[in-house]
């Protein structure tokens, strides 16, 4: 009862948990089975360094705007074509610092579109933003003619973006560093508060002064802005940008949230459980490869990973 009692004082104490007790499994199977589960090989431990960030801080941005009350399906197309608008402009000799900027720009943009969207014209996020989600991945389709745009900045900007000094990855820096932003946000200033009363109580929140569309609106302005930066570190990191690029993206971003502890209600959730759901799942997919099961067992395993959180979360809080 203890243990129980524990769970439901501490919003991310099941994700801890069962990411810990995930990782120890691994481990102890890489040990007592390394030459058929490299998991404790260093290529495999670089792999996950670089793999976990782009999704992780996308689900940063999903889950602070979920938080709020509001969904975002647009963001793997978000993800993907400022990724490619900043590799386009810097294939036509444009400065590299000014295509960053351009491609932060977008999708920050495409976030406040999107804000607009939803909340000036009183559509859901839902709908809003699977529209904008087409509307964007056609768009990239049009410029980009089906065709892959070339990425390559020069030693600075991959160092910056995609480097590795041992096994510290760049990347992998990065997603701490937003992820220690992004608990600041949220659990240290006055926006962070008010994007919780906003997803928990809107209508207690109004009346206490706080102004609804000024909040969702940094919402979706802040899940833009990491949408277009996770693409822009991996566009870095491969070189290039396809307009494949970030399919299915969203509604991994979505499950890592979920499976982190957040309520799909809106008003729940911390940085810390985003961070590890998003981790939990590229592990998982990481222990898929390395036990060469097919492919299609990793939605399998995800969509049950989501269900047995989604069950999990609510039992904890039910009272």
């Amino acid at each position: 009862m203890a243990f129980w009692g524990t769970l439901r004082r501490h919003k991310t104490a099941h994700i801890v948990i069962v990411f810990v007790v995930v990782q120890l499994a691994c481990i102890i199977a890489s040990l007592l089975f390394p030459s058929s589960f490299a998991y404790l090989s260093t290529g495999n431990i670089r792999l996950l360094l670089r793999s976990i960030p782009p999704l992780a801080i996308l689900s940063m941005g999903v889950g602070i705007l979920m938080i709020s009350g509001e969904f975002d399906l647009s963001v793997g197309s978000n993800y993907a074509f400022s990724a490619y608008m900043m590799a386009l402009l810097f294939n036509r000799g444009v400065p590299t610092p000014v295509t960053i900027a351009v491609g932060l720009a977008v999708g920050a943009s495409i976030g406040i579109i999107n804000g607009l969207i939803t909340l000036k014209a009183r559509i859901p996020s839902f709908i809003a933003t699977l529209g904008a989600m087409m509307v964007w991945r056609g768009m990239l389709m049009f410029i980009s003619g089906g065709q892959t745009a070339p990425y390559r900045p020069g030693p600075f900007i991959e160092g910056l973006f995609a480097g590795s000094l041992g096994f510290l990855q760049a990347q992998f820096v990065w997603a701490l560093v937003i992820a220690g932003l992004a608990y600041l946000l949220l659990e240290r200033h006055r926006l962070g508060n008010h994007i919780f009363a906003v997803g928990g109580n809107p209508d207690a929140a109004t009346a206490i002064g706080v102004n609804r569309f000024s909040v969702k609106m940094a919402a979706f302005t802040i899940v833009g802005m990491l949408a277009a930066f996770a693409g822009i570190i991996s566009t870095a990191r491969v070189s290039s940008v396809s307009p494949e690029l970030g399919k299915g993206l969203e509604l991994q971003a979505i499950a890592a949230c979920v499976v982190g502890g957040l309520s799909l209600r809106g008003g729940e959730g911390s940085i810390l459980g985003i961070f590890l759901g998003a981790a939990l799942l590229f592990t998982i997919q990481d222990v898929i490869l390395l036990l060469r099961a097919p492919g299609e067992y990793l939605d399998l395993f995800v969509g049950l990973l989501i269900v047995v959180a989604v069950i999990f979360n609510h039992l904890t809080k039910k009272e």
